[in-house]
């Protein structure tokens, strides 16, 4: 179920940012709400980092990040419970999924679905407790920002390091590929083999989409998307470190 709304939510974001004239257009409520506060916070940022259009981009996102850093980390944390407790329970899984393979008998199936339910109720498993409230948040982030950008005449023309911000380039897409797929690998050190599995089409259609989409964005956007890509890295290596320390406790528990 997440992988699909992940999925929905991943291929949706291109269309949002390309098919919204109704809610960007002057006067509107998204239009008030968001591109306009994102507009004035990147000059504002500008000016305070020496008319640098690109540095404020920067740093918007960092604080973009930061805000959004407690729901990330409470993932994180849901993340690897969840990993610990799929580990308690995968030999008795195991051997119900073996049986479920083996049996046609819908009557036989809707009961080992039922005892897998069971098991899941028994040690309080749910892998939608995860949550993609993180992702969900960023969608008006991300729409403010794009359309920030491409709606500004003066700070689609500013330059940054080798590429105009208002135009498309292809060494910042790449990068942002990169560094979104790096972000991927980092970010599946905590998920049980079985959900590696799920997962690694996700991990590669997430960054294929970011890198078809910037092709023929303002080159703003996969900066944004490189420095938070990078800024997650960070933060996914900080996440593990601080919860580790609870990892062994919790499964000496389990298995008592």
């Amino acid at each position: 179920m997440k992988k699909l709304f992940t999925m929905i939510i991943v291929l949706l974001i291109p269309a949002l940012l390309t098919g919204c004239q109704a809610l960007t257009s002057e006067g509107s409520f998204f239009q008030s709400t968001f591109i306009n506060p994102f507009t004035l916070l990147i000059k504002l940022f500008a000016g305070i980092s020496g008319e640098s259009y690109g540095l404020a981009i920067i740093l918007i996102t960092v604080l973009i990040r930061l805000v959004l850093m407690p729901l990330m980390l409470k993932q994180y944390k849901n993340q690897q419970n969840m990993k610990e407790k799929m580990e308690v329970i995968k030999p008795e899984m195991d051997e119900i999924q073996n049986q479920l393979k083996g049996t046609k008998d819908p009557a036989e199936q809707r009961k080992l679905q039922q005892e897998m339910m069971g098991l899941y109720q028994k040690h309080g498993v749910n892998p939608l407790s995860v949550g993609c409230l993180p992702m969900l948040v960023q969608m008006p982030i991300l729409m403010g920002l794009y359309y920030a950008i491409s709606g500004s005449a003066e700070i689609a023309s500013h330059s940054f390091l080798w590429f105009n911000l208002g135009h498309s380039d292809i060494w910042i897409t790449a990068a942002a590929g990169l560094i979104y797929y790096l972000q991927f690998k980092v970010s599946m050190s905590n998920v049980t083999e079985d959900q590696k599995k799920q997962m690694k089409f996700m991990g590669l259609l997430s960054p294929i989409m970011i890198v078809m989409f910037s092709l023929n964005a303002p080159s703003a956007l996969p900066l944004y998307w490189t420095v938070g890509g990078m800024f997650l890295i960070v933060q996914t290596l900080l996440a593990r470190k601080v919860y580790a320390q609870k990892e062994s406790p919790i499964r000496v528990e389990n298995q008592a």
